[in-house]
């Protein structure tokens, strides 16, 4: 199994960085995301609970449904569909506290990559430390912006 945890101070207010983080448009932006589109609209906002946005990153299609949309503290998501690697996605969310003028952001993945022996002992491996670099550099990229 891959475990991501990411946890980042970030010097920006809550909502703003929530807001970076549930938008589909901002991640076309985030460092190794070659694409991000909306499949399907939220049941009442754009970005919002049930969205379906597809990401893609390093050679990695992801679509990704949206679970938990609690502005502007908590964003959940599980990766419905997968390729090249077939994902198996238990636990996608991101807790953002408010601390004043700075947003401590926890990032957790978790999962497995669906391939009998070699999902377990080399690609969660490979996905645990991504996930970490990736998300790291998302919310570095977040805590930059003017």
């Amino acid at each position: 199994m891959f475990h991501i945890k990411v946890e980042k101070l970030i010097n920006k207010p809550v909502l703003e960085v929530f807001d970076f983080l549930a938008d589909h448009e901002n991640y076309s932006k985030f460092p190794g995301v070659e694409k991000s589109e909306l499949l399907e609209q939220g049941k009442y906002e754009k970005n919002g609970l049930d969205a379906l946005r597809r990401v893609v990153l390093g050679g990695i299609t992801l679509e990704e449904r949206i679970t938990i949309y609690e502005k502007p503290n908590r964003l959940g998501y599980h990766i419905e569909k997968s390729s090249p690697l077939p994902f198996l996605h238990d636990v996608g969310e991101i807790q953002l506290l408010d601390e004043g003028k700075q947003t401590r952001v926890v990032w957790k993945s978790e999962g497995h990559i669906n391939i009998p022996i070699i999902g377990n002992l080399i690609f969660d491996k490979i996905i645990n430390k991504q996930g970490i670099a990736g998300f790291n550099k998302v919310l570095e990229w977040i805590d930059k912006q003017q």
